[in-house]
């Protein structure tokens, strides 16, 4: 493939989230939104791994963070997506909070339900804040919707969205 040769992009894959307590993290995505555990690794720890040749250790080379050690869970959380989810024991400098939207590097994941004022409830009742909601999105450039934030027991924002 030469330089002008975009390659195909298929599909998304996963997602992924780095939580404190993978456990607690785990057990909320498959018991409240019902994904189910594909598999776990890990520890990963750079200390126990020999250095890449160019001296990296694994955990700089593999997902740029120099010196960690963390454990990994995939989940399947709808039928065409899975969710990585990232604990990490070290570096100790790690962000204890999730980034806010204005921070570079913010994200958020948005799913698509039949009844956002349900989807809403249901997920109060399981630990999460919802956000001031609906918005109402009608008559513009972007599909009508109402759309409603929320964020999980972690802090990680998540968006409902309904198409009207």
């Amino acid at each position: 493939m030469n330089d002008t040769q975009r390659p195909q992009f298929k599909r998304a894959d996963h997602v992924s989230l780095t939580v404190a307590d993978l456990d607690a993290a785990v057990a909320f995505y498959t018991e409240v939104f019902g994904a189910s555990l594909r598999y776990r690794m890990g520890p990963f720890d750079a200390a126990e791994i020999p250095p890449m040749d160019d001296g990296r250790d694994w955990t700089e080379a593999h997902v740029n963070v120099p010196g960690a050690r963390l454990n990994i869970a995939m989940l399947q959380l709808t039928d065409n997506l899975g969710m990585e989810l990232f604990q990490y024991e070290r570096p100790a400098d790690t962000a204890k909070t999730p980034p806010r939207n204005c921070d570079i590097g913010a994200r958020h994941l948005c799913l698509e339900v039949a009844d956002v004022q349900a989807a809403v409830d249901y997920l109060q009742r399981h630990q999460c804040r919802a956000l001031a909601g609906p918005i109402v999105s009608e008559d513009g450039p972007a599909p009508d919707s109402l759309s409603w934030y929320v964020l999980d027991p972690f802090g990680n924002q998540l968006e409902l969205v309904q198409y009207t």
